[in-house]
């Protein structure tokens, strides 16, 4: 018995894309045209931007540098400002402490010179003896004293004793005297001790009353070999010059 014919019949497939191959192609070659035409764009956009994003990383290696520099230099600045100070507050201290040793040299040298005049061979001879006395205000209302006693008559004897003064002037228009114990505002003060070779220096602090108006200085030296009593013009000692 012969078989019915089939109403299909087999093909074989071809070689070659089929639609879905060629389909990735189209769409892969679609991408690349798009990175071409950016490619493009961007380089007639700005053809030299390779070139100044290099120049831009040269600019901020060497602002980078600069900077560092900047600051060793303000670093430096500084180190040298409080070099220069620390000098300046040397200097003026070394100038201050040399202007001190200048005055004390001057004192010196007077106090040498009057040594000299004091015992000599050609000095007078003297004995207990008040040389100057001389007095300074105080901001306080007070008086600084400065009295330099002396003697060259007994070379190398010692002098030894008490100093007192009074001051002497007028108030309310009267005659008045300021003792010692006035003067130190306490009754029973106790004179001022000397002892001395040849001269020595005295100094002290005094009040003298707001309505008394001095004119004299009447010093006491009293001692075991004796004392003095001398006066000097106020006007002389309260100048600085009582001599």
């Amino acid at each position: 018995m012969t078989e019915p014919l089939s109403r299909f019949r087999v093909v074989p497939r071809q070689p070659g894309f089929s639609g879905r191959g060629w389909l990735i192609a189209i769409v892969v070659a679609w991408l690349f045209s798009l990175v071409a035409v950016w490619a493009l764009a961007t380089w007639r956009a700005a053809p030299g931007l390779g070139d100044t994003r290099g120049q831009l990383r040269t600019a901020e290696r060497t602002a980078a540098l600069q900077k560092r520099q900047l600051d060793e230099v303000s670093q430096r600045l500084v180190t040298l400002s409080r070099s220069d100070q620390i000098s300046r507050a040397a200097n003026s201290e070394l100038q201050s402490s040399l202007a001190e040793r200048d005055e004390e040299i001057a004192a010196l040298r007077a106090d040498v010179a009057f040594y000299e005049r004091l015992v000599g061979a050609t000095a007078q001879r003297k004995g207990l003896n008040v040389h100057s006395i001389e007095f300074a205000p105080t901001e306080a209302g007070t008086w600084n004293y400065r009295v330099i006693l002396t003697q060259n008559l007994n070379r190398g004897a010692i002098s030894q004793g008490q100093l007192r003064f009074s001051v002497e002037g007028v108030r309310a228009g009267k005659l008045a005297t300021v003792s010692w114990d006035d003067l130190h505002q306490k009754p029973s003060s106790p004179g001022q001790e000397y002892s001395f070779r040849y001269f020595q220096e005295l100094g002290g602090n005094v009040m003298l009353p707001k309505d008394f108006t001095p004119q004299r200085v009447r010093v006491s030296l009293r001692g075991g070999a004796g004392g003095t009593d001398q006066t000097f013009d106020w006007k002389l000692a309260g100048s600085g010059g009582g001599r």
